[in-house]
């Protein structure tokens, strides 16, 4: 049985590079993708909440439910770079992390 991450173990992870990636991967893909825009500001919120919220859990419900529904569940588009399809890979795991 693995043993699932905790949110804060995710933002530990994953965070540093999101804050890295987004901002590149909406420049480069915003103009063919404009939903990374969306994407982008729902990582800033969680983001925001985040560092608020130090080690307890904020209440990211309503970002990741819409991050879902922007991304498709996290599908990759076919027509991007590994940046791209890291950022959403990290963004699942941490949503999974904080739904576990």
């Amino acid at each position: 049985m693995t043993m699932r991450m905790t949110f804060n173990e995710a933002k530990e992870k994953n965070f540093k590079i999101l804050e890295q990636y987004v901002p590149i991967v909406d420049r480069v893909h915003g103009d063919k993708h404009p939903e990374f825009h969306e994407v982008r500001k729902l990582f800033e919120s969680i983001n925001d909440k985040a560092k608020k919220a130090g080690s307890g859990k904020p209440d990211l419900d309503e970002e990741f439910s819409r991050l879902r529904e922007v991304t498709n569940n996290y599908t990759v588009p076919a027509d991007v770079c590994e940046s791209y399809e890291a950022v959403y890979n990290m963004l699942a795991e941490v949503d999974r992390a904080y739904h576990g």
